[in-house]
């Protein structure tokens, strides 16, 4: 696609412009509340070691279960859900997410039945069914907003995308320390299933798969499924997305970002407990809990931003800002200078998540799988993040038990180095349309 052709954004009605915000806000928050039932286990990270007795090792085991089964499912749901579309699909994942929620808070009370290996299982189990109708979510919010935004405005939804997951996070931060200190740990479970629910009824009130949906035209997105007619079937979206050098070359990259993305967040309340030992109601937590939250916000505009208005639509050279910038975070939270240090690199390392996050799987994955195979393309890039954050489970887990805190961030600068390097291979991508010469 051409730069002219990027800048000719569509002039909309102020009709078409409301409905599609009500779309994507009851969307966008019902996202954002199912990330609250997907981030709440680090809060319980510590208080499942102390009432069952179990390591890093064992907690671990619960984490790698749910990661790998999320990644694996996106990958293979990107189909579906392109198939039955966005809407559907989100309510599929509401409602699991609310009954394996709940379902993790039960086991509190299932203690009567041991606190070993049955009981271990128990919670890796319903924590890895949660983890598979968690994989709806990024495939339906990206496949609906396929349908509603041009790709010139792509940039700028990549910072809702990113600021609706880190409001699910802000949430859950903001309480889940809280819970957990004057409530008794399933809480942080039983109260995000209760705000999922009122939000799949608000999904299925309010939310449509496309502007023609609402008696309005469809529009044309100009992305890689413009100008193409061939029927949406499985064979067709395989093909878009899985032969295409790019969005391979996307989905290995994705898989270092799950690594960095995932060994901090699932870990940090951990470590700000034991190695810099805070605890998780104090004032500085809070704080700098918060913060982290804002700087993800923050980059997920910054990046649409400077990808739309600086990039002319490029993404693949905001997302290798973003990793450069990780690696520098992380040298700093491994030589730990002071607290002071350490907090601001966990906000600036949030920031730069964002960045590549809100770039590869918001953006580039309506970009290069086009309107019709947006799903699977973000089910490839998601499932492969979640993939490779499969591996700060049992891994990471085992590294500390073994080793202590200070191999927590030298064993993530690596990957967000090669994240990097990927990026800069793709600099000047950009999706084909057909019928044009785009490159």
């Amino acid at each position: 696609m051409s730069k002219e052709a990027f800048l000719n954004k569509p002039k909309h009605t102020p009709e078409f412009r409301k409905r599609r915000a009500i779309n994507w806000l009851v969307l966008g928050f019902t996202y954002s509340a199912m990330n609250m039932g997907r981030y709440n286990l680090s809060f319980a990270n510590k208080s499942l070691s102390s009432d069952y007795g179990w390591d890093k090792t064992q907690i671990g085991a619960i984490i790698t279960a749910a990661l790998s089964i999320y990644g694996f499912s996106a990958i293979f749901n990107g189909p579906i859900a392109d198939r039955i579309g966005g809407r559907r699909a989100m309510l599929i994942g509401a409602s699991g997410t609310v009954i394996f929620n709940f379902l993790f808070g039960l086991g509190a009370y299932l203690g009567f039945l041991g606190t070993g290996t049955f009981l271990l299982g128990y919670f890796a189990t319903v924590w890895s069914l949660n983890s598979y109708f968690q994989s709806y979510s990024a495939l339906a919010l990206i496949k609906v907003n396929s349908g509603w935004f041009h790709i010139s405005e792509r940039g700028v939804f990549s910072a809702i995308f990113g600021s609706m997951i880190q409001s699910g996070r802000a949430l859950i931060f903001f309480i889940g320390g809280i819970v957990v200190t004057v409530l008794p740990w399933q809480w942080v479970f039983f109260i995000p299933s209760m705000i999922v629910a009122v939000m799949a009824l608000m999904t299925y009130r309010y939310v449509q798969n496309g502007p023609e949906n609402c008696g309005m035209p469809e529009l044309d997105v100009q992305d890689a499924s413009s100008g193409d007619t061939e029927k949406v079937t499985l064979r067709y979206v395989a093909r878009k997305v899985f032969t295409n050098p790019v969005t391979i070359t996307i989905a290995i990259a994705e898989f270092c970002t799950g690594f960095v993305r995932h060994g901090f967040e699932q870990w940090f309340p951990r470590y700000m407990i034991e190695a810099q030992h805070l605890t998780l109601e104090s004032p500085v937590f809070q704080k700098g809990a918060m913060a982290v939250v804002v700087a993800g916000i923050a980059g997920a505009f910054f990046a649409g931003t400077i990808s739309d208005y600086v990039f002319k639509g490029r993404r693949p050279p905001v997302a290798f800002l973003g990793y450069v910038v990780q690696v520098i975070c992380l040298g700093v939270i491994w030589k730990a200078p002071s607290l002071e240090w350490v907090i601001g690199a966990f906000i600036v390392n949030s920031f730069s998540i964002s960045v590549v996050h809100s770039m590869l799987s918001g953006t580039a994955s309506m970009d290069f799988g086009g309107k019709k195979a947006a799903a699977t393309a973000a089910g490839m890039f998601d499932g492969m993040q979640y993939v490779g954050g499969a591996f700060v489970g049992i891994g990471m887990g085992w590294l500390l038990d073994k080793f202590g805190w200070g191999v927590w961030g030298p064993s993530m600068i690596g990957f967000a180095a090669v994240g990097g390097l990927l990026m800069l291979i793709l600099w000047n991508a950009r999706p084909k349309v057909k019928g044009t010469g785009g490159h």
